[in-house]
Order: structure tokens, then C-alpha cells, then sequence
């Protein structure tokens, strides 16, 4: 796991190795363990590496194969890179280190760019082939692995974060209206290849870029999901075994990909939890970790789920640590979290995570979380109110998921930034691609090859790796979600939602933990819109550079601040839309700006 960014020139120049250079010291908190650059020609690279599988210095990259005239920056987990370089030997391949990096450049050497369809894990890595001259890019199935790219008609370069690109400097940073569009529509989730700026862009999930000495650039989609019935039916009690062999499997792919422990985030809601109950027997002494919140609200709400993951702790006899934030402490440390956003991320859970993986990183590099698994089980409230509704797709999706109408854009947008009704346009498209059975099928393909990426996946990329740790996601296998693609939606909506995962949990976990409500904690300090948090959102929204970008229409943003917990004036699933507003504000400052976060 770590961080890479490069450079290649297309009209004969040098690459600019001191943009690499502060594009690496961006990336420096990815990579604690070891930092490098390469250049050949019109190509350099850098690394920032954070040392999980074969800790030696023979795994540091870039790392150069002089034998192979191939050269690599490499992002992420290869976890069946034992077999393949098993595989390799037995064609003859010598290897010089023991970790799963040198196994890429091996594959690509010997399958090409098919290579990437035999790498079960996670990923984003740069290939140089020094003979060629050729730079070829890819990007795992589920885009678990960020990968930004600038490119203009001198030069293209790449990062793992955006405001890494940012800082090699030269970045059309105007506002994508589209993106724009899409981002207060889709819970600031803006589908890839864009992003909120004109000049930045992302490597689409699945897929592989090759870029050509004479300039020509070739893109290709190597996985699609597949949400059909199988031809031959399964029975209730075959589809719930599937389910345990491969998550079984998916673990301890997880588990033993690493020279390092291995712990696991506990929620105490099912998914970690069950979790926890598949590693127990294979770890000695197996660290758990949670996280709560003060109270606040008169404490008719409670702001953590101890209750559950201390059961879980229990029963399994975890090395368990359980982190309690004060509200204080969430409203101080909100700055760091936004200043380390690779993109605007409106969800709570995003300071939760940047607060947890601080303390986490202290004891492990590594840990297991449950993300995934709602949107590949069918776990979440709205899915079944999905499935009731009437008329087309595009309608029964958007009534229980978008944030907003397109006329309320209308009215909250200036109309220099105003668009057609975009992101409808691109749902209503995603859903109808074929290989999908039913209308839930076509939902749950969306959220799991489009949505989840960039959501709750990059915000576990994201703020962990701000502090070095690594997240790893069982639940996104992809063995595991094409099987779950295949099922029909009733299974996964048995008994109120992520009945397979239920089903295969008991005998295994507490039952308390299995039929409990699924949980929806808040971070108390940013879900009541008042205090110290209402006065930090009217002034980030009331300053000059708010005024000045001209993004939002004033009328709009007064009747928020007029009345900020009115109904409303929030979303039916994440919150307030006023921070929905002041977030995006609050990013553009820093990362655009250049504005303090303080």
C-alpha cells in the first residue's frame, strides 16, 4: 500500500522531476517506510511506500527489472501473488524479491495487458516498458485504488490523490459543471472519469490505460458484473454455502497477504463482526478496534455501538481497544480531515474514519473493515422502498436516493455553472445496461461497480491512508460480488436485507448482534446543525471567496442559514444540505485556494 505519481512528456522535453518531487511529498503520508524516483527519457516516477509484504529494501520501489527492461510504481494488494508467482517459475521467471510488486511486472511480461484479469485484489500501478517506450496504467475492479490523472498536450502525469496533482502544479482547476451536477445529486459521489475539476481526472474501476511513444492512447474495460441467474438455478441452502466458501476464502486471501498483523475495524454491526468471527480461529491474539461519540442531543440518541462490538470482543476473546471521541475533539480535528479529502466528501463517517486510523495505525499497518457489504447484500433501508415504487427506473432510483431535484439545483446553482439534468442522464444509462435481470439487480450492478467507488470506498482509502494504515475489504472480493450479483433479490432482501450474510453468521456470532437494527450512528457534533458547527459553515459560506467563486445562489443560501434543522433542509440520507454546500466551499479553499484550513 503507498503512493505513486509520474510523468510522461509527449513533445521530447524532460520530465519536470521537481513536480514529481512535491507530487511525492503530498503522497508522503501514504508512505511512511521508504520514498523513490526514476527516470528514463521522457518518463519519471515517484513513490512514497508503505512497507506491508516483504519488508525488505528489495521491494522498493519504483522498482527497475533490469532483465525485463520493465520498471514499476504499484499501489495496493496483489493477494494471490504467491500462486501466480508460483505459476511464473514454473516459466522460468527468476524473482529477486519476495512481495507481490515484482509479481506484477513478472504477469505483465508474460501475459501483456491481459495480465490485470488474473490479479485477484486490489490496485493502481504504472508500468514502464523502457524498450518500448511505452506507459501502460491500470486500475482494479472495483477502483479500491485511487488513480488521478492531469494531461494536457505536452504531458500527462498521474497520482493517487488529487491534491497531489495538484501541488506538481499546472492543473486546470475550473469547475466541472457536470461533475458539479453529479455531486449534489449523488451524496458528493462524481462518477469517474471526472471529478469536480475541469482538469483532473480518474482511471475508470476495471479498466487499463496504454500510452504510445508517437502520442496515440489506447483504453480498455477488462471486467464487466454480470447480474443474471445462473442457468441452472440454486436452491436457498446451496446459495447461503457459496456465500461462506467465498467469503470465507476472500478473508484469508486477505489475511495472509501480509508480513504484518492484521486487525480488524469493529463496528458491532454484522458485517465486522462476522468478520471477526472468521479470523478468530486463525489469528492468535487478534486486534479489534471501535469508535464512538459523545452524546449530544440530550443523549436520546447514542452515538456508539460499544454495546455490540464489546459483545463481539468478548465472545471472541479480541485484543480489543474502544476509541470515545469528544464532540470537542471532532470539531478541532475537522480541518486535518478536510485538508487530507482527495475529493469533497460530505459523509460523517469520513472524520470518524481520519479520527480512528490515527489511533489504529499506532498498533497495526493493517485491518479488515465490512465495507461493501450493504450494497453487494442489499443491507440498506432504501432498496426495498426501491423495489415498492412504480414507474420507470430512472424514477423509482432517484425518489429514494438523490439528493435533490433538478429544480432545486436550478435554484441553489448560479446559472454560469448550470447544466441539463445530467446526472438522471447518466442513472437512467447506468441502469439500463444489459446483463442485469431485474430492476434491483440494475441498482445494486450500479452501487457496486459505480456508486460504492466513489463513496465509501474512497473514504476508506482516503482517511486511513492519511495515516498509513491500509483497509482491506473482503466484502469487495469480486469472486464473492459476482456470486451475490447472480442471486435473486429476494434472498438478499429476506428477513429485512443481507439475509446470506445473516444466515451464515448464526452459530457464529452472538445472535444479538445479527438481529439487532442495522445501525446509522451519527457523529453527533456534525448531525445537529447548530453551535459552533452552524457558525463555521456561515462563515466558511459568508466569506469573500465564497462570494467571489460564484457557485451558489445567495437567495439559497440564506434560507439555509435562516433556518438550518428545518426538514427540509436535509437530505434523505446524508444530512444537512448546508454542509452538503460549505463542504464543497471549504475544499475548494484549501485544495484550490490555497486558503488554511484553520
Amino acid at each position: 500500500m503507498c503512493g505513486i505519481c509520474g510523468e510522461l512528456r509527449f513533445d521530447g522535453a524532460a520530465p519536470d522531476i521537481a513536480a514529481i518531487s512535491r507530487m511525492s511529498d503530498k503522497l508522503a503520508r501514504r508512505g511512511p517506510d521508504h520514498a523513490g524516483i526514476y527516470q528514463d527519457g521522457p518518463l519519471a516516477f515517484g513513490h512514497r511506500r508503505l512497507s506491508i509484504i516483504d519488508l525488505s529494501a528489495h521491494a522498493n520501489q519504483p522498482m527497475v527489472d533490469a532483465a525485463l527492461q520493465l520498471t514499476l510504481v504499484f499501489n495496493g494488494t496483489i493477494y494471490n501473488y504467491r500462486e501466480l508467482r508460483t505459476e511464473l517459475q514454473t516459466k522460468g521467471y527468476q524473482f529477486f524479491s519476495e512481495g507481490d510488486s515484482e509479481v506484477i511486472l513478472k504477469s505483465y511480461h508474460a501475459w501483456g495487458e491481459q495480465c490485470v484479469t488474473r490479479f485477484k485484489g486490489m490496485f493502481a500501478f504504472a508500468i514502464w516498458d523502457q524498450h518500448r517506450k511505452q506507459l501502460f496504467l491500470a486500475r482494479d475492479r472495483f477502483g479500491i485504488k485511487p488513480l488521478y490523472l492531469t494531461q494536457d498536450s505536452h504531458r500527462l502525469r498521474f497520482a493517487s490523490s488529487l491534491p497531489a496533482l495538484l501541488a506538481g502544479g499546472g492543473v486546470d482547476t475550473t469547475i466541472d459543471a457536470v461533475a458539479l451536477h453529479h455531486h449534489f445529486t449523488l451524496h458528493t459521489v462524481v462518477p469517474a472519469p471526472r471529478t469536480v475539476l475541469k482538469g483532473v481526472r480518474k482511471l475508470l474501476p476495471a479498466s487499463t490505460m496504454r500510452l504510445d511513444p508517437d502520442g496515440s492512447i489506447s483504453e480498455q474495460v477488462y471486467w464487466t458484473l454480470d447480474a443474471t441467474r445462473p442457468d441452472t438455478p440454486l436452491s436457498e441452502a446451496e446459495w447461503l454455502a457459496a456465500t461462506r466458501e467465498r467469503l470465507a476464502e476472500s478473508v484469508k486471501r486477505r489475511l495472509l497477504a501480509a508480513d504484518v498483523p492484521v486487525g480488524v475495524l469493529l463496528s458491532g454491526g454484522l458485517d465486522s463482526s462476522l468478520l471477526v468471527g472468521l479470523l478468530a480461529d486463525q489469528v492468535k491474539d487478534l486486534r479489534t478496534f471501535s469508535i464512538g461519540f459523545e452524546d449530544l442531543g440530550g443523549g436520546a440518541e447514542k452515538a456508539d455501538e460499544f454495546e455490540f462490538s464489546d459483545q463481539v470482543a468478548q465472545h471472541f476473546h479480541t485484543r480489543h481497544r474502544q476509541f470515545s471521541i469528544p464532540n470537542h475533539e471532532v470539531m478541532q480535528r475537522l480541518p486535518e480531515a478536510v485538508a487530507q479529502m482527495t475529493e469533497p466528501m460530505v459523509s460523517h463517517d469520513v472524520i470518524a474514519f481520519y479520527l480512528l486510523a490515527e489511533r489504529v495505525s499506532k498498533d497495526v499497518k493493517v485491518v479488515m473493515s465490512g465495507q461493501g457489504a450493504d450494497e453487494v447484500f442489499g443491507g440498506y433501508f432504501w432498496y426495498p422502498k426501491m423495489d415498492a415504487a412504480t414507474g420507470t427506473p430512472l424514477e423509482r432510483f432517484s425518489q429514494h436516493y438523490f439528493d435533490r431535484d433538478h429544480a432545486e439545483y436550478l435554484q441553489m446553482i448560479t446559472p454560469t455553472f448550470q447544466v441539463g439534468d445530467v446526472t438522471s442522464e447518466l442513472i437512467a444509462s447506468e441502469l439500463a445496461k444489459p446483463q442485469a435481470d431485474t430492476f434491483l439487480d440494475q441498482v445494486w450492478r450500479l452501487d457496486a461497480t459505480t456508486l460504492i467507488v466513489d463513496d465509501p470506498v474512497k473514504r476508506v482509502d482516503n482517511m486511513p491512508m492519511a495515516w498509513g494504515l491500509e483497509v482491506r475489504t473482503p466484502f469487495l472480493d469480486h469472486e464473492l460480488v459476482e456470486l451475490a450479483a447472480h442471486m435473486p433479490p429476494e434472498l438478499k432482501l429476506k428477513e429485512g436485507g443481507k439475509f446470506p450474510l445473516k444466515a451464515i453468521s448464526r452459530g457464529l456470532i452472538p445472535d444479538s448482534v445479527i438481529d439487532r437494527p442495522k445501525g446509522y450512528f451519527p457523529v453527533p457534533a456534525l448531525k445537529y446543525v447548530r453551535g459552533p458547527f452552524l457558525e463555521m459553515m456561515r462563515g466558511i459560506l459568508m466569506s469573500d471567496a465564497c462570494i467571489g467563486r460564484g457557485l451558489y445562489q445567495r437567495s439559497y443560501v440564506d434560507k439555509l442559514l435562516a433556518n438550518p434543522e428545518a426538514p427540509e433542509h436535509f437530505t434523505r440520507i446524508n444530512g444537512s444540505k448546508l454542509w452538503h454546500l460549505a463542504l464543497l466551499e471549504w475544499w475548494l479553499q484549501v485544495h484550490v485556494d490555497g486558503i488554511s484550513p484553520n
